[in-house]
C-alpha cells in the first residue's frame, strides 16, 4: 500500500502537476473572469519559475548540501553497495540491453571500485515495482553488465526484491549479516544519500559513503532564464527527494 501512495504523491510534487491544476482550475471557473485568469496566469508562472536554472540549481543545492563521501583510500571494503534506480526498465526492456538514466554513474562507480581493488565483492540492490514474471529486475541487469565487463561472477551478490530505499536497506542488512562483511561502502546519487545512509543507519548498518551522480551546479556562475525541460524535471526530483526524506522520517524508516 505504501508503495502506491508514494507513487500518487510523487504526482503530486510535481511543479508541472501544479500548473496543469492551477489552469484547469482556471478553464472550469471562466465565468469569474479575474479568478480565472489569475488561475491560469498561475499555472504559467509554476511552471516558469521551476523550469530556470536559479530555481532548479538552488533546490538541487539545497538536496545536497552537507553531503561528502566518507570512502578511505586506506581500506580495502568487504563490499561497495551500490543501490539502484540508475536503470531505466523500460528501454532495457525494449532494447534488450542495459539503458541507463541520469543515476547511471552509481554502477559506475560501483565497478570502478572493484576494478581498483577498493572492494572485495559488490552488492547491488535494486528490484522492479513491475509485478509482471518478466519484468526486468535492474540487481541482475547490472549483474549481467559487471560481468561482461570481466568483474568475476563470485564477487557479484546482487539482491532483487526491494523496490525502494527503506528495502534496499532492509533486504540488503540480511545478506550482510549472513556474509559476515564488516566494512562497507555504499554508493548513490549525491541527492539521495542522506535518506539512503539514514535507512541503513536505520537497521543497524552504517557504512562509508561514496557520493556519485553530483547534479547542483556551481553557485558561483551567471544564471540562465530561459525555460528548459531539463531545468524542470531537475526541480521535481529535488523536490520529490526532500518529500521523501520528510515522509521516511515521520515512519521512522531513516535516521537522516
Amino acid at each position: 500500500m505504501f508503495i502506491i501512495l508514494s507513487k500518487i504523491l510523487d504526482l503530486f510534487l510535481g511543479p508541472l502537476t501544479w500548473a496543469v491544476l492551477f489552469i484547469v482550475a482556471g478553464i472550469l471557473l471562466r465565468r469569474r473572469a479575474r479568478l480565472a485568469i489569475g488561475l491560469q496566469a498561475l499555472g504559467l508562472a509554476v511552471i516558469y519559475a521551476f523550469s530556470i536554472e536559479p530555481t532548479a540549481g538552488a533546490l538541487m543545492r539545497w538536496t545536497e548540501a552537507g553531503v561528502v563521501s566518507t570512502y578511505r583510500t586506506d581500506v580495502v571494503y568487504d563490499a561497495v553497495i551500490v543501490l539502484g534506480g540508475g536503470l531505466d526498465p523500460d528501454a532495457t526492456e525494449r532494447s534488450g540491453r542495459p539503458e541507463y538514466n541520469a543515476a547511471g554513474d552509481r554502477i559506475l562507480r560501483g565497478y570502478e571500485l572493484l576494478r581498483e581493488g577498493r572492494a572485495r565483492s559488490i552488492l547491488i540492490s535494486g528490484g522492479s515495482l513491475d509485478a509482471r514474471p518478466e519484468a526486468v529486475i535492474e540487481a541482475d541487469v547490472l549483474a549481467r553488465q559487471l560481468r561482461l565487463w570481466g568483474v568475476e561472477p563470485e564477487r557479484i551478490i546482487t539482491e532483487g526484491k526491494s523496490r525502494n530505499t527503506r528495502e534496499n536497506a532492509v533486504e540488503s542488512e540480511k545478506i550482510i549479516r549472513q556474509q559476515g562483511w564488516k566494512t562497507l561502502l555504499l554508493v548513490t546519487s549525491a541527492a539521495h544519500m542522506p535518506r539512503a545512509h539514514g535507512c541503513f543507519a536505520a537497521v543497524g548498518i552504517r557504512p562509508d559513503v561514496f557520493v556519485a551522480d553530483v547534479r547542483a551546479p556551481p553557485g558561483k556562475r551567471t544564471p540562465t532564464w530561459l525555460p528548459r525541460a531539463s531545468h524542470l524535471n531537475a526541480s521535481t526530483e529535488a523536490l520529490r527527494e526532500l518529500a521523501g526524506r520528510w515522509v521516511y522520517r515521520l515512519r521512522g524508516w531513516t535516521t537522516a
